[in-house]
């Protein structure tokens, strides 16, 4: 499915490509694929001398409408562009860690619990003007409230305060898998840290280029931007305060 996240195994050293573009494999031969939101209705993955064709099920998204933006948010200064440029290289960079670590098959658990007031893929007009769509699940909670890894992983950026996102956790989940976590009031974590499920990283914020205080959670595989939801499930319910 669009957004969708599929691990796979292949015999120990077979190669792997999607669209034939090579798939780094694990030693224990696992590999992961995902699919962005736009995917197209089918993709090729080959395995060894096997072709296997993929069907890609398409989904519908929801338009949002958010009027009110300041009009310096909607056109960036000069100065603020060559910001986000050198910000975009940071995230980008943290995003190209590849190694053979597969901490994704122990699976996913929601990094806080709380309604989810935005969901992936959702196409959003600002003062009316259409945006680029939204790529992560936003999760509302109070400013503070605590963050937690929902997979193994290893912190590639820490950063307090980027311009769009700003207080921003990228956790690298192996092979290129990895999770963002943004508009944080407070980041808790190191690049380099090791983190395992549960484990604190941040506080909820609405820093950056947000309307209120919330988490939104977003996940790539590679340049592909996947849902969390899919990976996640269903939200649990919140315990008492």
């Amino acid at each position: 499915i669009q957004g969708g996240v599929v691990v796979g195994h292949a015999p120990p050293g077979a190669m792997v490509r999607l669209d034939g573009r090579r798939v780094r494999v694990a030693a224990d031969g696992t590999f992961v694929i995902g699919f962005d939101r736009d995917a197209p209705a089918t993709q090729r993955l080959q395995v060894g001398d096997e072709q296997h064709e993929l069907k890609i099920a398409r989904r519908k998204y929801q338009i949002q409408r958010v009027n009110g933006i300041a009009q310096n948010i909607m056109s960036p200064s000069a100065a603020e562009l060559e910001r986000i440029r050198r910000e975009q290289a940071l995230v980008n960079a943290a995003r190209a860690l590849d190694d053979d670590r597969t901490d994704f098959v122990k699976g996913f658990v929601w990094p806080i619990t709380g309604r989810i007031s935005g969901v992936y893929g959702s196409q959003r007009f600002y003062n009316g003007e259409p945006s680029r769509p939204h790529y992560g699940v936003d999760i509302a909670a109070p400013t503070g409230a605590l963050v937690r890894a929902p997979a193994p992983g290893v912190v590639t950026l820490a950063e307090p305060d980027l311009f769009f996102s700003g207080g921003t956790v990228i956790i690298d989940h192996g092979l290129r898998l990895s999770s963002s976590f943004l508009h944080l009031s407070a980041v808790l974590v190191k690049v380099g840290q090791r983190v395992e499920p549960g484990d604190v990283i941040a506080r909820v914020g609405s820093s950056g280029r947000a309307n209120g205080p919330h988490l939104d959670w977003r996940m790539n595989w590679r340049d592909a931007k996947v849902d969390p939801q899919l990976l996640a499930g269903a939200m649990p319910v919140a315990a008492p305060a």
